[in-house]
């Protein structure tokens, strides 16, 4: 069966018979890649409880989303072998082809990767978040490396694009002068493990918050009230920090109280300690036994008491201010159970008649 279009002849039945088998195998891989993907996807919806450390775990982090691409690469390839093409279409088919190989592998290398490194991180932060500029550093490292032998495969050669960048890094180092000392800062920060994804840091500019992304140019702190503080890398490497999560979350909280002189000291410290006790266990859900008991230090006789400071202990910075209230609370209703006096300012004032 032949048609004339445009003065060509054209052979339907050649056509057909050429066309039909390629179609049928790019068809069928198109297919088998999005059935392959989405039991990949109900696979992982109902299987939860899948240890994030584990070799499974790795697998369908890595392999997500790829099955298509896999399925679609084998057929094209078998398009191509049923397929006479001129030589120069075949080659060019090849090249796309590898390079669709080497992507995907790089891919898997990038995920794996990524998952190690966030594994990593959690099991020294006690957190699942990992900074973006240590993810994108990585995935930039794993994807040059798949770059450079698509490159080589294609016989391009990376000596002179190496030789341009040599050149012309100094005039960009140079205009970049503040974006690569923030870069390079966030960098020794993470590697350091001066600061952490999930830390509460204060810096002596008065800056307080937990830290919750270390990026290319600058950090995120997320205060108490929910606020956002934008900080450059390169300052918070510049000034003195306090992290209150290192070297260990726990930490100890200074209470100052005063009682009257007439009060019973061995019964203020007693019922102060009882207090204190009940206070940690309502709040952090531990009494002393394994964060540290609670003191009481007698230290001051003062204008009109004597003071002395209370220490509690808490399991992490997000504990203290509960903590505080709930002890203050709970200590000035059971000092007036107790009849033990807060007194007020006195101050006697003699005057010559």
């Amino acid at each position: 069966m032949t048609d004339t279009l445009f003065g060509i002849i054209i052979d339907w039945q050649l056509i057909k018979d050429a066309l039909l088998l390629p179609a049928l195998i790019l068809g069928l891989s198109l297919v088998v890649g999005f059935a392959l993907n989405s039991f990949l996807k109900h696979y992982i919806n109902t299987h939860l409880d899948i240890p994030q450390d584990s070799a499974l775990a790795f697998f369908l982090a890595a392999v997500k989303g790829l099955p298509r691409l896999w399925c679609f690469g084998i057929g094209v390839y078998w398009t191509i072998r049923t397929l006479n093409m001129p030589e120069p279409v075949e080659q060019l088919l090849s090249y796309a082809l590898f390079a669709i190989i080497v992507f995907s592998i790089t891919r898997v290398a990038a995920r794996v990767a990524e998952h190690v490194m966030q594994i990593h991180t959690q099991a020294l932060t006690s957190t699942n978040s990992s900074s973006t500029l240590l993810s994108n550093f990585v995935n930039l490292t794993v994807y040059s490396f798949g770059l450079v032998i698509i490159l080589g495969y294609f016989g391009i050669s990376i000596a002179p694009i190496l030789t341009a960048l040599g050149v012309g890094g100094l005039a960009v180092a140079l205009g970049l002068q503040d974006s690569l000392a923030n870069l390079f800062a966030g960098l020794h920060l993470i590697l350091s493990k001066q600061v952490c994804i999930g830390d509460h840091i204060s810096l002596a500019s008065g800056e307080t918050g937990e830290v919750v992304d270390i990026r290319w140019r600058y950090t995120i702190l997320k205060t108490v009230t929910n606020n956002t503080i934008i900080i450059p890398n390169k300052s918070i490497s510049s000034v003195i920090l306090t992290n209150f999560d290192s070297p260990s979350p726990h930490l100890a909280i200074v209470i100052p109280v005063g009682v009257s002189y007439d009060s019973d000291l061995e019964q203020v410290e007693r019922v102060t300690l009882e207090v204190a006790r009940n206070a940690m266990q309502e709040v952090v859900g531990d009494s002393g036994e394994t964060i540290g008991e609670p003191k009481v230090f007698f230290h001051t006789f003062g204008d009109s008491s004597i003071n002395f400071d209370v220490i509690l202990h808490a399991k992490q910075l997000s504990n203290k201010n509960m903590l505080k209230h709930v002890f203050i609370k709970d200590l000035t209703k059971r000092y007036r159970e107790e009849n033990i006096t807060i007194p007020y300012p006195i101050r006697t004032i003699l005057q010559d008649k």
